[in-house]
């Protein structure tokens, strides 16, 4: 096992972010390569979620709303309200854009996982496509209320559509509560406390986790045991290592960096990507990039 701490960011009105992939030490899991936790956070009084059109090659982006409402617009014309419990999925493909904002009628609260997948090969120069997953499995998993967000666990199989062997679970509890959570031996996982804190078991080994760290676990396993003493939830990603060689920079997963150039040229001269209608604000600028990516996969 091993632990990850994220970084944590605000973001716009005191909402704060906490970035578990990207990681220094642990690039990806699976396909998944990049995985924020934002709010819980009040914004009643506020404009809550402002996010300018920008581009995406490379990778499918995909938000699971927890609490509030997000209005998702893209450059193939979708304009689409997430709720809690609901899933957006963009795949990017050879390229596409879109804005993120709080729609004028919002809850008081916020809070939502966004995490993207990056594309493997063979499909990352695919059309892109927008799908909106309102209907979910969901179950009892022990004592934890479970929701398949992709993939399949004891039986139930997630209709979100994906292009590499991949698991999400979002398990929630009000009170104390165990569970033991089949693994499959040939995937990668990860475990990211939300809310609470939980005591997760692999093998024999227990660690205490809580929200902002990231419990990376290797190929081989099979059971996972959680328990929490109090109210909880937790986010357990997975899948078969990526064995692809990629780069992740800015909104970007491509595999060489002239390609990554030629996107953010492309988007900042308004030759590519399409536009997004109706958002009220200005689009973000591509930065610069470096000679080097650091970020390199």
């Amino acid at each position: 096992m091993q632990r990850l701490p994220a970084r944590n960011s605000i973001l716009g009105e005191g909402m704060l972010i906490r970035r578990a992939l990207p990681h220094k030490e642990r690039r990806l899991i699976g396909a998944w390569c990049f995985l924020d936790h934002a709010g819980p956070v009040d914004i009643s009084n506020g404009d809550g979620v402002r996010v300018g059109p920008h581009p995406h090659i490379g990778l499918q982006t995909f938000t699971w709303m927890i609490e509030g409402e997000i209005l998702h617009r893209d450059s193939l014309g979708y304009a689409q309200i997430i709720r809690p419990g609901q899933v957006n999925l963009m795949t990017a493909g050879r390229g596409i854009s879109h804005s993120e904002e709080t729609p004028a009628q919002h809850s008081r609260n916020v809070q939502l996982a966004q995490l993207w997948i990056a594309l493997p090969d063979a499909k990352r120069h695919i059309e892109p496509a927008f799908e909106h997953y309102p209907d979910l499995p969901r179950f009892a998993m022990g004592d934890f209320n479970a929701t398949l967000l992709v993939g399949e666990t004891s039986g139930y199989v997630s209709p979100v559509r994906v292009h590499s062997p991949l698991v999400a679970i979002d398990l929630v509890t009000q009170a104390s509560a165990t569970d033991t959570l089949p693994l499959q031996a040939d995937f990668e996982h990860g475990v990211l406390v939300l809310e609470g804190s939980a005591d997760v078991e692999v093998a024999g080994e227990t660690q205490t986790l809580e929200a902002g760290t990231l419990l990376y676990l290797a190929p081989g396993h099979t059971i996972l045991n959680i328990k929490s003493s109090s109210a909880c939830r937790l986010l357990i990603i997975g899948g078969k290592p990526f064995e692809e060689n990629i780069l992740l920079w800015w909104n970007f997963v491509g595999r060489t960096r002239e390609e990554i150039a030629v996107a953010t040229e492309t988007w900042n001269s308004h030759t590519a990507f399409g536009k997004v209608e109706g958002y009220p604000g200005e689009a973000i600028p591509a930065p610069a990039v470096p000679m080097e990516i650091k970020g390199s996969l």
